[in-house]
């Protein structure tokens, strides 16, 4: 028997239990995966607290991993058993085997190894997103990423780098500075306190900066409108930090833009599923992906999830069945 681990109804992580599984046969084209590594992201806990309610309760939670294809239903051409896949966006990861559409599955080159693959690709598709679709970073664009040392943000940094922008990140510690300065970050406002509008424009010379992502949410939101420059655009692509306030269109004078992309949603169509995970897999092999800080067994993801939430992740953490 396989491990799972279901969240029973919306909470706190008492909600999550760890109940004996039997791998289940693919239907037709789908397959099935035995997962080497699981990534954790906070959607994971959003799902959980029912912030971005599931369909039913109870459920498996997790929407990327990485594996071993076990078993293929009828019609699932893609890949065949042995090969080596990741995939995104598909809850249904904490599992030590799960059953996935074949269409979703991204083979893995020998030189990524699965862990890595696990804690990268729905990052590394988000950042896809982010950097060429919210708003097409090249060369001379400024950006500001908050969470600049956490997983979303390590690979944000390294990839607006390789575009060519200037990079300004927000950290909450010294030690997460080191870290995103390793990324490449130019230039980093540190402490939860700090002045970030006044420190941006400094930086800047009055001007703002171009784009912003901020996944903090809460009273940041405002601050992150106030750091760009004219007709610049903030994303609001989580709240780790609060609720997401409503924002009066006041706010956006003289011209700035606030978008709200999901990448669930994006992904949900297979030609951007398909085009961002080979722009990832790319990216992967150049050396840019997210930093491992901390791998759990299956058993042990409420711990790994209560963790997470208290922002203790300089990095992405990973779930080992």
């Amino acid at each position: 028997m396989d491990k799972i681990v279901t969240v029973q109804a919306p909470g706190g992580i008492e909600q999550l239990q760890v109940l004996e599984h039997t791998p289940q046969q693919p239907g037709p084209n789908e397959i099935r995966i035995r997962h080497e590594a699981i990534g954790m992201n906070f959607v994971d806990i959003y799902h959980r607290k029912g912030i971005y309610p599931l369909p039913a309760y109870p459920a498996v939670l997790g929407v990327e991993g990485a594996g071993i294809v076990e078993a293929v239903g009828t019609g699932a051409v893609e890949v065949k058993p042995g090969d080596r896949v990741a995939y995104a966006g598909v809850v249904g990861a904490y599992a030590a085997t799960r059953l996935l559409p074949a269409a979703r599955a991204i083979r893995l080159p020998d030189e990524i190894p699965s862990r890595l693959a696990a804690s990268s690709m729905l990052k590394g598709m988000t950042a896809y997103m982010l950097l060429t679709q919210t708003y097409k970073v090249s060369p001379g664009t400024v950006v500001l990423v908050h969470a600049a040392a956490g997983g979303l943000g390590a690979i944000l940094v390294q990839w607006a780098k390789d575009l060519g922008a200037t990079v300004i990140g927000t950290v909450s510690s010294a030690q997460k500075a080191v870290l995103a300065r390793n990324h490449g970050a130019d230039h980093l406002i540190v402490g939860r306190d700090a002045d970030v509008v006044g420190e941006v424009k400094r930086l800047t010379g009055g001007r703002g900066v171009d784009a912003a992502y901020d996944g903090i949410g809460g009273s940041m939101l405002s601050k992150t409108i106030q750091c760009l420059r004219p007709f610049g655009v903030a994303a609001t692509i989580g709240q780790a930090g609060g609720p997401i306030p409503p924002v009066a269109v006041e706010e956006l004078r003289p011209g700035k833009s606030l978008a709200h992309p999901s990448i669930i949603a994006y992904v949900a169509d297979l030609d951007n599923y398909a085009g961002a995970a080979k722009a990832v897999v790319e990216i992967l092999r150049s050396g840019i992906t997210a930093t491992i800080a901390g791998e759990y067994a299956l058993t042990d993801a409420a711990k790994a999830q209560h963790l997470l939430e208290e922002g203790r992740a300089a990095g992405s953490f990973i779930l080992v069945p």
